[in-house]
């Protein structure tokens, strides 16, 4: 065997070695942001279910991907999910926090019934006081909102923990229909991120 061929064969070696000791996580790319195929929450792993772009006329306003342990593709599954599950969302322009509180807050009213809007009132005036403790997202910024089991809503914006941790499922829900229910905040967005195109 030449050389050439043996330092070839060596060098393969060490790529594949390092390919399995150091797994390399693929992405789906968003209009240029990245979205990894797997993220963890609470310890759990969690399959991205799909993600999307969120425009509104014909500005792109932010990148959302939707986490769970399992993979779905109704809105009665995604809800029904035991475990934890996450929303990431990705800023691609500069919004106020009142311009991001007004568009989930008009969300979730959309999607909600006058019943359910009072019961979750507690828990919907918390988040406010979230989006005002905030100047807004700057374009880059990243916002998960994780649901924990045992522990409740968590949202981080950049890695930094935000406003209260709010505790009943039912509101972690009622986010999620801002974008899954039946008046979605985008239309588009709402199959991709049940799985679909």
């Amino acid at each position: 065997m030449s050389f050439t061929r043996r330092k070839f064969l060596a060098a393969t070696a060490v790529l594949l070695t390092t390919a399995i000791a150091h797994p390399v996580f693929a992405a789906i790319d968003v209009a240029g942001i990245k979205f990894d195929d797997t993220a963890s929450v609470a310890g759990q792993t969690l399959k991205l279910n799909g993600a999307g772009i969120r425009t509104k006329i014909v500005f792109k306003v932010y990148a959302l991907g939707l986490y769970l342990p399992e993979k779905k593709n109704t809105v009665n599954d995604v809800l029904a999910t035991p475990g934890a599950r996450r929303i990431q969302i990705v800023s691609m322009r500069d919004l106020t926090s009142d311009e991001f509180g007004d568009a989930f807050m008009k969300g979730l009213n959309g999607n909600t019934d006058q019943a359910e809007r009072t019961r979750l009132l507690p828990q919907t005036k918390a988040f406010g006081e979230m989006f005002a403790s905030i100047p807004g997202l700057k374009k880059g910024d990243v916002l998960l909102v994780d649901w924990v089991p045992g522990t409740g809503t968590v949202c981080t914006l950049n890695g930094r923990k935000i406003g209260e941790t709010v505790q009943d499922v039912a509101f972690y829900n009622a986010i999620l229909r801002i974008w899954l229910g039946e008046k979605p905040a985008d239309g588009s967005l709402k199959p991709k991120l049940l799985g679909g195109n």
